[in-house]
């Protein structure tokens, strides 16, 4: 479980910045966010998230000391499939924060400085992402494509594009436009049914969108005692859906990114 000890206090949140607030004008609530690469978001919602009231979050230290107390989920996998939410994050699962530190590694990747973080979302996201440059803050919600187990499932086995697609489906579902306007979709793979292509998925996605983006994540594979993941932003304003290979150190204390596409 993870130690309280390895948290700091943050600075609370505004909670118009989170994507739902309700101080937001009617056409702030419903605007789509211009696309870019790594995050976005619209100057006018930067600005007004100013006058809103705050909430006070809970978050790692820093990214070193988050890979390292998540090492032993990453390492056996069963808690990142079927771990409890952890009381001391506001109900944060480990798949959920690792998938939140590699979207923040692989967008300091791109700034070329340590600049994104996560934090809890104590009003019922999972996770909230920080850019201490701008003070711009993302909420996260996450789904996840399980891994086939019982022969009835591995019999009736659809494409991993297909499932990644149906994730976001059942996600816009669950409440609309009202649920996930604002928020960044995170689609946690674990599906172990091949290989997928990021464009294709992308020029797929339902429309309209209603999350401002949604990202992949999943296991690339092992080499040599190192994980890989791979972190995929399923956005075509640039030509190509951004991916990156996020390789962690045998040790858990260092990690090292690329950017493929």
């Amino acid at each position: 479980m993870l130690l309280e000890a390895v948290f700091s206090g943050h600075p609370p949140i505004p909670a118009c910045s989170l994507g739902h607030c309700t101080c937001w004008p009617p056409e702030f609530r419903s605007w789509p966010a211009p696309q870019w690469v790594p995050f976005a978001i619209h100057e006018k919602m930067a600005a007004h998230k100013k006058a809103c009231m705050k909430h006070p979050v809970v978050r790692f230290k820093n990214l070193t000391v988050a890979l390292k107390e998540l090492e032993p989920f990453i390492r056996s996998g069963e808690h990142l499939q079927s771990g409890k939410p952890f009381e001391n994050l506001h109900g944060m699962r480990s798949r959920e924060a690792v998938a939140n530190w590699l979207i923040c590694v692989a967008a300091n990747h791109e700034y070329g400085t340590d600049r994104m973080s996560f934090a809890s979302d104590p009003i019922g996201g999972d996770g909230i992402l920080q850019d201490a440059a701008t003070g711009n803050t993302w909420q996260m919600e996450h789904v996840m494509v399980r891994r086939a187990l019982s022969p009835a499932e591995k019999a009736n086995l659809k494409p991993v594009k297909t499932q990644i697609l149906e994730a976001v489906s059942a996600k816009q579902a669950k409440g609309g436009a009202a649920y996930a306007s604002g928020k960044q979709l995170v689609v946690f793979l674990d599906s172990g049914n091949g290989e997928w292509y990021p464009n294709r998925v992308a020029r797929s996605l339902p429309q309209p969108l209603l999350f401002d983006d949604v990202w992949v994540i999943g296991l690339h594979g092992q080499v040599t005692d190192e994980y890989v993941y791979s972190v995929t932003q399923l956005d075509l304003s640039s030509g190509n859906a951004p991916t990156w290979l996020v390789r962690i150190a045998p040790d858990f204390q260092s990690w090292i990114v690329a950017r493929h596409q």
